[in-house]
């Protein structure tokens, strides 16, 4: 009773209630926040995740200015439906080089986790022209237009640069070759070879087919790469964590 009485005393007074409200609150994140700056890693470093190849980055930023995000979810969860329908659960590592990460909840199409390789090169460009040709359900809005949009490396320099400086490890020679390697990606006739030491299983290609550099080649080059980096069938949770 007694130990109620003084409870009440607190509860009363709005000055004691807020003091003892923000301790506790205090309390609580010093506990979850502290260890973490003893941690040099709080994510589980994966083989195969590497940094994007600059024609994948220029892809990325292209399906971000798009607003795929919005419809799309890349984060398959750990449940019986999500990994039957998509495939492996996602990992927090292969997410790691992204800025911002593309996980979200809202799922107007499917989640695009695991697209990479599933679909042609061709389908994904009929996909992005015209949804309605391959999906007739879909209502997805039409981006032909990035058939037309002509690219240049002029800022991937720049670009590769500002990732290094939030913690994505490009090395110098990766920026140095990254307007040779812009190009190289989508020429499977060009020299490749020091392009894939630098980026491992990238896809090389004429994503969209036309001779011109275009937007849809470096969406497309980024679509394949989703959910291919890490090998599922050897990959084993680290139990330590």
């Amino acid at each position: 009773m007694a130990i109620l009485d003084k409870h009440a005393i607190i509860e009363k007074s709005p000055t004691l209630l807020l003091t003892f409200s923000l301790l506790v609150v205090s309390v609580g994140g010093l506990v979850e926040i502290a260890p973490l700056f003893w941690l040099e890693n709080t994510i589980e470093e994966v083989e195969g995740v590497r940094p994007y190849s600059p024609l994948e980055l220029t892809g990325r930023d292209i399906y971000v200015r798009e607003g795929c995000y919005t419809c799309h979810s890349q984060m398959i969860r750990p449940m019986r439906d999500e990994v039957e329908r998509y495939g492996h659960y996602s990992l927090a590592a292969e997410s790691m080089y992204d800025h911002p990460f593309q996980w979200g909840s809202k799922r107007t199409g499917p989640d695009l986790a695991r697209v990479g390789q599933r679909y042609s090169d061709a389908w994904h460009v009929d996909h992005l022209i015209d949804p309605q040709s391959v999906v007739p359900e879909s209502i997805m809005p039409k981006y032909s237009f990035l058939m037309d949009a002509k690219i240049e490396p002029e800022h991937i320099e720049a670009l590769l640069k500002t990732h290094r400086f939030v913690g994505v490890p490009y090395t110098d020679e990766q920026i140095q070759m990254a307007s040779d390697d812009f190009y190289v990606q989508a020429d499977p006739e060009a020299d490749y070879d020091g392009m894939l030491e630098r980026y491992p299983g990238a896809a090389v290609a004429n994503f969209d087919g036309q001779k011109a550099l275009t937007e849809m080649d470096a969406l497309v080059a980024y679509l394949q790469v989703m959910g291919t980096m890490v090998d599922f069938s050897t990959f084993t949770p680290d139990a330590s964590r």
